[in-house]
């Protein structure tokens, strides 16, 4: 009975030791988020902040969004969520050239891909190009998605 005890506590004391060691150093199971993770992650933070009015706060977290993204890009080229997501910063940040190249890359290897039509419409509405955000919004028409109702909206209060 003794015998069963010193066991039990040694493997308890073994697995609680190996246990925090690996908490200690981050695990090994923790995953590694990708550079687009981190990248789309903060682009949200930024969202947030922006609606609530801190707009320095948003652009900072623009910039940072973008140093993730770029590298992502580098790492993994033409994929069209990453591609929408440097065009939503740079247009964020009043960067409306560099914006719209990584918008129409992004369109070049998906005509159909929501996120990128919708802010590319934004883009033209915010640079006064209502045509071009209108020929946006016909390709949304169908997807029956938040994408086309916002950019609708946009359209008709500009």
């Amino acid at each position: 009975n003794m015998k069963k005890k010193i066991i039990f506590t040694l493997i308890f004391c073994f697995a609680f030791a190996t246990h925090s060691y690996g908490a200690a150093t981050g695990g090994e199971s923790e995953k590694v988020k990708s550079n687009y993770e981190k990248g789309s992650y903060i682009i949200k933070k930024a969202k947030r902040s922006e609606k609530k009015g801190k707009t320095k706060k948003a652009n900072k977290q623009y910039e940072k969004a973008l140093k993730y993204l770029i590298k992502s890009n580098e790492k993994k080229p033409n994929q069209p969520d990453t591609l929408n997501y440097l065009g939503f910063a740079l247009r964020k940040l009043g960067k409306f050239e560099e914006a719209e190249k990584y918008y129409m890359q992004g369109l070049a290897i998906d005509p159909k891909h929501n996120g990128i039509n919708e802010y590319l419409g934004e883009l033209y509405i915010q640079t006064n190009r209502i045509e071009l955000a209108k020929e946006r919004l016909k390709v949304l028409k169908n997807c029956n998605c938040e994408e086309y109702i916002e950019l609708k909206e946009l359209i008709e209060k500009n």
